[in-house]
């Protein structure tokens, strides 16, 4: 599929990292027209092409394309060394791994987290807590869609996306169809519901942040988003399935420190966007500071692990009485947070490096100021900011709207607006799109996947549509 792409389609998205320095003094070699650039697109499609393919050949999405990535690096700094340019190529990497560092450590520390919860019983409690409101799958649908929507306003889109894929799949494991319909409503949902909000995405803060937009006037994009979300979920809708979920066994109680994890990982989130906004540090800087919250709670759980089968003795009367099942074992109750890290999907972390140094190198090599000239130069920029959202659809949206940054195209606010929109819900078209897809994918393991997000992305195109034509609509004093 990549194969029949024009060339830009592989090369407008490079990671956000800032190499900006070292070409201020040292000018990059344009290798686009040179072996290197070539062979370089060749093995980039090809693993991008594998990974896509994952659940046909089960090769693990990863391999293909760490393997690329070393190649097209390697690629590069043969030819730089050669030329005795060799600390360049090592500045231009060292920069690209510094941007997959904080988004790793960002994603580890969200998942850490997580399966913390998860460990503690809370996602098994709030399904519990759903299912016994008598919703039907088609109103859970729309519970955790809405959710989605409006969390990813305030928390980060992977963030939004995982917890609430962790309570889809509690309430679904009977309905492998529900699942995915909810995992695809909940990725168009989050992407959507960040894009109106200055901190509810990286596209969004990245627009912010240059000053290209107020703070203000981002909410002017909460219709177009509303409508984004809406209509796909409006014609999903008669998809899912007209039944009841199966009745609800008996509440399993949460274990001991699980409310103080919700709050801990809330507080997580606060100090991550108060590092960024605040302190003008890396959300990941407070991401990490998040992580030590959890590590002190657990050596509190730790010390004071004797105490659970007194609790549990002293309450035996009150768990019967309400028909609960109550923890017997002492051990299920302890908790070890190196455990939550262990589990992690590293699968997914390596196929992000992948992705993000092998475009790395494709923007290192020359590729982003050739897509800037086919783009912004000579073409209407409202149909330039159309194309960069269908292109955001094939990597991370948020490294594509960095790329439009750096071209720095001379358009109205009304034309920023449009591309912070594109950019933002443009992700929703594939799986491998945004964060958010990408992140449901490992978590789920083959039950949400390439293939099944695909098969709704013509639905998903009528909300991006939707959403274009609402902000001319009524955005048009911007233009």
């Amino acid at each position: 599929m990549l194969a029949r792409l024009p060339l830009f389609l592989l090369l407008t998205l490079s990671p956000l990292i800032a190499w900006a320095d070292a070409e201020a003094t040292t000018q990059a070699l344009n290798l686009t027209h040179h072996w290197v650039g070539y062979a370089a697109l060749g093995v980039f499609a090809f693993a991008y092409f594998l990974a896509m393919t994952e659940e046909v050949t089960e090769l693990n999405k990863s391999k293909p394309m760490v393997l690329a990535a070393s190649l097209i690096w390697a690629f590069i700094g043969s030819i730089y060394v050669s030329g005795g340019m060799g600390e360049q190529a090592g500045h231009a990497f060292r920069a690209c791994l510094e941007g997959y560092a904080e988004l790793f450590l960002f994603i580890m520390v969200s998942m850490a987290y997580l399966n913390a919860m998860e460990d503690r019983g809370v996602f098994d409690n709030l399904r519990v807590w759903l299912l016994s409101k008598g919703f039907s799958y088609r109103k859970l649908f729309w519970i955790t869609g809405i959710m989605s929507f409006f969390m990813s306003s305030i928390c980060n889109n992977l963030t939004t996306a995982l917890l609430m894929g962790a309570v889809i799949l509690a309430m679904g494991k009977d309905n492998r169809r529900f699942v995915t319909l909810a995992c695809v409503n909940v990725v168009v949902a989050t992407n959507a519901g960040g894009s109106f909000s200055p901190f509810g995405d990286i596209t969004t803060l990245l627009v912010w942040q240059s000053g290209f937009v107020p703070f203000v006037d981002f909410y002017s994009l909460f219709l177009p988003a509303v409508v984004n979300f809406a209509l796909p979920a409006m014609i999903m809708h008669f998809w899912i399935p007209n039944e009841q979920p199966a009745a609800v066994g008996k509440a399993p109680v949460m274990k001991r420190g699980a409310i103080a994890m919700i709050v801990l990982f809330l507080l997580t989130i606060v100090t991550a966007v108060c590092f960024e906004n605040l302190l003008k540090l890396p959300p990941a800087a407070g991401m990490l500071a998040g992580l030590t919250y959890l590590k002190f709670l657990g050596f509190y759980l730790q010390k004071t692990s004797g105490r659970d089968n007194k609790t549990i003795n002293e309450f035996d009367h009150v768990y019967k009485l309400y028909d609960v099942e109550a923890p017997t074992d002492n051990k299920n109750q302890r908790f070890d947070v190196f455990k939550s890290v262990a589990a992690l999907e590293w699968d997914t972390l390596l196929f992000f490096y992948g992705v993000m140094i092998s475009v790395g190198g494709l923007s290192f090599i020359g590729y982003l100021t050739l897509a800037s000239d086919v783009l912004y130069v000579g073409m209407d920029p409202t149909i330039a900011n159309i194309i960069v959202g269908i292109l955001s659809a094939f990597i991370d949206n948020g490294t594509i709207m960095f790329a439009v940054l750096t071209m720095h195209p001379d358009i109205s606010q009304g034309q920023w607006l449009l591309v912070t929109l594109t950019a933002g819900v443009g992700g929703s078209l594939l799986a491998i799109g945004s964060a958010a897809g990408v992140g449901l994918m490992g978590q789920m393991k083959g039950i949400y996947t390439f293939s099944a997000h695909l098969k709704w992305m013509p639905v998903i195109m009528v909300g991006y549509i939707g959403s274009i034509a609402v902000h001319f609509l009524i955005n048009g004093r911007y233009f």
